[in-house]
């Protein structure tokens, strides 16, 4: 009885201590978003937003969206795939031009530029990276 009478303690004290299961550790992360053009060589534009603890880059993408009237997005869902980003800011992706969106990453642990094996939809961004939607052509 008295190791059960532990365990229910123990839980109740990581419930009450800060950081510990509270907003504080599982709060919103910052994370920038940088718009590249490899085409047109256009300026980058970057953006800064919040993500939730967990949370997939598609919902940090929607936030900033609706705070931010300089950054616009689109995407189509596919019945196998999910989300596919089609247009960022105006500038669309063409399968007859070949040109598309492409999700790049550049970690905030030691600065390494990643593609992910996922796209929008299922990527879940850990504080301070850096996303790069990159137009360009396959």
């Amino acid at each position: 009885m008295s190791l059960i009478m532990a365990s229910f303690l123990f839980a109740a004290l990581l419930l009450l201590v800060p950081g510990i299961l509270t907003e504080k550790a599982y709060g919103p992360n910052p994370i920038e978003l940088t718009i590249v053009n490899s085409i047109s060589n256009a300026p980058n534009e970057t953006y800064s937003t919040d993500i939730v603890f967990r949370g997939i880059l598609l919902g940090a993408m929607r936030r900033l969206q609706q705070t931010n009237s300089d950054f616009k997005f689109t995407y189509t869902e596919d019945p196998n795939y999910g989300p596919f980003l089609e247009s960022v800011n105006g500038v669309a992706g063409d399968k007859a031009e070949h040109t598309y969106w492409e999700l790049l990453v550049q970690t905030g642990k030691n600065g390494t530029v990643i593609r992910p094996d996922v796209g929008i939809g299922c990527y879940i961004p850990e504080p301070n990276d850096r996303i790069i939607l990159n137009f360009t052509k396959w």
